[in-house]
């Protein structure tokens, strides 16, 4: 299935207006090889906007290189706009350009862009060609990505990451505590101080009258009477 089929109209014509906002900052207004003005196509995998006639170069050098698109003309995927968005023709330039002389000849420009790109002879050595570390990130700036549908999105990264691991969620179950009378159920222990862990088994009352105790120990107690002597009795 072409994944451009999947890019409603409305979406098509949400990015069409984001790469117009593009087109519109300082360092996009001139064409990123000839420095011509007003550039309406584009360069989507190396992030840069060009002239028409500077396009037609770029078709040449074959898409291993440079794939070319209208702004205005072509259908974008929100990845595409997200990389335009994140590399530009300055952060670009800074790569591709790094070692070029001031004296630089851009009369030749068909000769210019095949020793800049195909020869790659003033690319930075110390840098790496500049790409978007998050593109479905880049893109929610904008505010694309809400209204991006989900097939449209199986090329974003925060995508893939997310299908590949599945965000763990906490349970929403608290766990209760358990009781003491309970655990030494499980464990199997001898209740405490002789008191059965039976919750339906009532314990006895140990506050009793003060009274009725004494009376008790007094009735426990083993009495023995004691005749009284001869002498303290009258016959």
């Amino acid at each position: 299935m072409n994944d451009k089929a999947s890019v409603s109209k409305e979406l098509n014509a949400k990015h069409a207006k984001i790469l117009e906002g593009l087109l519109k900052l300082p360092e996009n207004r001139e064409c990123a090889d000839c420095r011509g003005r007003a550039p309406r196509w584009a360069s989507i995998n190396l992030g840069i906007f060009i002239c028409l006639q500077c396009s037609g170069i770029h078709r040449s050098l074959g898409v291993h290189i440079s794939k070319v698109r209208s702004t205005t003309l072509d259908t974008w995927l929100p990845e595409q706009v997200a990389h335009m968005n994140c590399v530009g023709n300055e952060k670009s330039n800074n790569y591709w350009e790094a070692d070029l002389p001031a004296s630089a000849d851009r009369s030749d420009i068909a000769k210019f862009i095949r020793t800049k790109y195909q020869e790659k002879k003033w690319a930075s050595r110390y840098a790496p060609q500049p790409a978007p570390s998050n593109m479905a990130a880049e893109t929610s700036e904008f505010g694309a990505k809400a209204d991006i549908p989900r097939k449209a999105r199986k090329y974003s990264l925060e995508e893939e990451v997310f299908n590949e691991q599945p965000p763990q969620f906490p349970s929403s179950t608290r766990s209760r505590g358990v009781s003491l009378d309970t655990m030494d159920e499980i464990l199997n222990l001898p209740p405490k101080n002789g008191l059965t862990s039976n919750p339906s088994v009532k314990k006895k009352d140990d506050t009793k009258d003060l009274f009725t105790l004494l009376y008790a120990s007094e009735a426990k107690q083993d009495r023995t009477i004691v005749p009284p002597s001869r002498w303290a009795t009258f016959e």
